[in-house]
């Protein structure tokens, strides 16, 4: 049965029980965060908002970039339906955007305020994340990351994070929340208890943190206790297993709800996506869902109903599967209503909150290129003595060679915002993974003018050997560096600008235009 089929008086399972309670299809809908295909409301959207939805999770294919009043219009069109609507989205300035996917942020990520380290920025660029979704009617923002990334090979948080040291990321993590929420806009800090020391990627499998909860409460609580202190009014929950808690992942986990609450957060706890591997490969999202609310989770993130993984699944029942396993579990009294009842106020109370007026705007004025320029680190080494800029003037020629090996889970397939940051020159792009290490030699030897290489790991043996390859026949190149700064003095001038994001490759493309002999 789907919600088309369904007038909401009754549920799925069939006709209420006498002892349940009549508006019980209106409390499980309000826990419910689904996402939607396409650029307008869908009617079974309509119907389900209609009849209590607690709201949607934007994504990239909800916007329509040449459309500027697009997203606006899409969420009064929600609001007609349901004025108490709570509207997120991934908006984390840098690598992940919703809003500015196809053209890239214009906005600093978490890794280049963490190194420019300026408190003040920080909560400044929090401001302009929740300008930005306010003027969409987006009242949720899942951000900011305060997961401490202290494992280099983190696939999936890296320079989503503010740093790897614990004090920082909860200072940076505390400034980003009160800007956010100067502008009435709800933020979220993610992902707890910490996704910063994990190997795997939980969209595509199960996350462990091989740490013990001293270790945890020492290196990766923190900034969600600073989060909590700061007033945050939402947290995500992560698919990532703690032993010590026990084997089920901290969303599924009453261990790991109970051990937030404790940290004095009041707020609306939201899951990470249901549709994510540590849900979807296991008990799947309807009972995932169950279980979920039963660790004292308030909002169910039903996922991008585009991944490639709900191949197959319409939008509509992805919904449903969640909404149908609710609505069984609190039929059986396995799912007392009272947690329905409690987490969907928590849920309304966070969306009445956001209604009231932002805080007065301050005069502070930043230029968001500038501050990602100094946020950049420039290195020098290069075998052993300093390496000039290339020239980058008028329309100079550039050869941009693009060794990265995938993109990041979290941020999606993005367009290569260096080579549009360098529109004003005749520019060669050159996808490494492409072509054989003969075909890429032959193009370098007949490459003229600077020579720019892009990674997003310097630990990749894959990448470094696209590297070591450019260099051996391109000795002036210079690597653009969009992941973690590595602890090893690089052997190669590099411009380390924490992220590839619009904003960081204008900022990279400004410094090299500076007129200056050496990095």
């Amino acid at each position: 049965m789907t919600s088309r089929e369904l007038d909401h008086s009754a549920s799925p399972a069939g006709p209420l029980a006498p002892d349940l309670p009549a508006d019980l299809p209106r409390l499980i809908n309000s826990v419910i965060l689904p996402g939607f295909i396409g650029t307008t409301v869908p009617q079974w959207l309509a119907t389900a908002l209609g009849n209590g939805l607690a709201g949607v999770v934007y994504f990239s294919h909800n916007i329509d970039p040449d459309a500027p009043e697009q997203v606006a219009a899409l969420s009064a069109a929600i609001r007609a339906t349901n004025p108490d609507a709570v509207i997120g989205v991934d908006e984390e300035g840098g690598n992940v955007t919703r809003l500015q996917s196809r053209d890239g942020s214009t906005i600093p990520g978490a890794a280049a305020l963490g190194a420019l380290d300026e408190l003040a920025v920080t909560a400044a660029v929090g401001r302009a994340i929740g300008r930005l979704c306010r003027d969409a009617g987006i009242n949720l923002t899942i951000a900011p990351v305060a997961d401490v990334n202290t494992n280099p090979l983190n696939p999936v948080i890296g320079v989503r994070a503010f740093g790897s040291d614990t004090a920082l990321v909860s200072a940076h993590t505390a400034a980003a929340v009160i800007g956010i929420q100067a502008e009435r806009v709800a933020a979220c800090a993610k992902h707890f208890p910490g996704h910063g020391d994990t190997v795997a990627d939980s969209h595509m499998d199960t996350a462990r943190v091989d740490l013990t909860m001293e270790q945890m409460r020492q290196f990766h609580l923190p900034p969600f206790k600073a989060a909590a202190d700061a007033g945050v009014a939402a947290m995500m929950s992560a698919h990532i297993i703690i032993p010590e808690l026990g084997e089920a992942p901290a969303t599924l986990n009453p261990a790991a709800g109970a051990l937030l609450r404790e940290m004095g957060f009041e707020g609306v706890l939201i899951t990470d996506a249901l549709d994510m591997a540590a849900v979807r490969a296991t008990v799947g999202p309807g009972e995932g869902g169950v279980l979920a609310l039963l660790a004292g989770n308030d909002l169910l993130c039903v996922g991008n109903p585009q991944n490639a993984y709900t191949t197959g699944r319409d939008d509509e029942s992805c919904y449903t599967e969640v909404y149908d396993a609710l609505s069984a579990a609190a039929t059986s009294g396995r799912l007392p209503v009272e947690v329905l009842r409690k987490a969907g106020a928590r849920v309304q109370a966070l969306a009445q909150w956001s209604k009231g007026n932002p805080l007065p705007e301050t005069d502070d004025f930043y230029d968001w290129v500038a501050v990602s320029a100094r946020a950049c680190r420039l290195d020098s080494i290069g075998h052993g003595t300093a390496v000039s800029l290339p020239e980058l003037t008028g329309s100079g020629l550039v050869t941009l060679v693009d060794a990265r090996t995938g993109h990041n889970m979290a941020a999606g397939p993005t367009q290569n915002f260096l080579a549009q940051a360098l529109g004003s020159y005749a520019v060669t792009e050159v996808n490494a993974a492409e072509l054989s290490s003969a075909e890429l030699e032959i193009v370098l030897m007949q490459s003229e003018g600077a020579v720019l290489v892009i990674v997003d790991s310097l630990d990749s043996p894959e990448q470094q050997e696209t590297l070591e390859l450019v260099l051996a026949t391109a000795p002036g190149a210079v690597c653009i560096n969009a992941g973690l700064v590595p602890e090893h003095a690089c052997a190669v001038a590099t411009i380390h600008c924490h992220g590839f994001s619009r904003v960081a490759a204008q900022a990279v493309v400004s410094l090299l235009e500076q007129e200056q002999d050496e990095l």
